[in-house]
């Protein structure tokens, strides 16, 4: 769990660049997919205030484990329905990988030039980790994370149908996720594709320096 100190101070930047992007890049992809309803809702901005939810925001912190205000979606006006809702629900966890190289590369060069005051190098830092841990956490194929739309447009039409009648769980599993995040299981296991993730991000970083 996290604590009230440096590292949460330094972390609000990060968290708010990740569920800001996140969202955006949903609604930016519906909209070019064909539909418009994220435009009407307000959503295709980079504006943190249409996309953050003030209890998932505070979810993030206690119990590494939160939310967004989920951009609302009509796969109905999608030129291919399932190729473009599969592009919809990858743009977001895409967005947060490509925040957390950006945020690499610029403390890269912040280090080249000898600009290195601490607070931005920890706010850089903290935006990398929330960013691929979004990402990560966001593509497990459980409903409602982006993870599952993209498998249930995949799977043949009978599995699919099946495999969607999970969501009527969604409020036991986030029950689980919250108790999981306070242990160590739900890390180790998300682990295993954040820290190749990193690894990467930490090498493009040195071959910059």
């Amino acid at each position: 769990m996290f604590g009230f100190g440096p590292e949460m101070i330094y972390g609000i930047p990060g968290l708010i660049i990740a569920l800001t992007v996140h969202e955006y890049a949903h609604a930016r992809v519906a909209v070019y997919c064909g539909d418009f309803t994220p435009r009407l809702q307000g959503r295709l901005t980079l504006n943190p205030v249409a996309h953050i939810d003030p209890w998932g925001l505070i979810a993030l912190f206690i119990f590494k484990f939160g939310w967004a205000r989920p951009v609302m979606i009509n796969p109905r006006n999608f030129r291919n329905m399932r190729r473009d809702d599969i592009l919809v629900s990858l743009a977001g966890p895409a967005s947060n990988i490509a925040a957390a190289f950006a945020a690499g590369i610029l403390l890269a060069f912040l280090y080249k030039f000898g600009y290195m005051q601490q607070w931005i190098q920890q706010v850089l830092l903290m935006t990398m980790i929330y960013n691929v841990n979004f990402a990560v956490f966001n593509m497990l194929p459980i409903p409602p994370l982006d993870g599952s739309k993209v498998l249930m447009n995949i799977l043949p039409y009978e599995l699919a149908r099946q495999y969607a009648q999970i969501e009527r769980y969604s409020m036991a599993i986030f029950i689980i996720f919250l108790l999981l995040a306070n242990t160590h299981i739900l890390g180790s296991f998300l682990s295993m594709f954040t820290i190749p993730i990193m690894s990467l991000i930490r090498l493009v970083m040195a071959l910059l320096i």
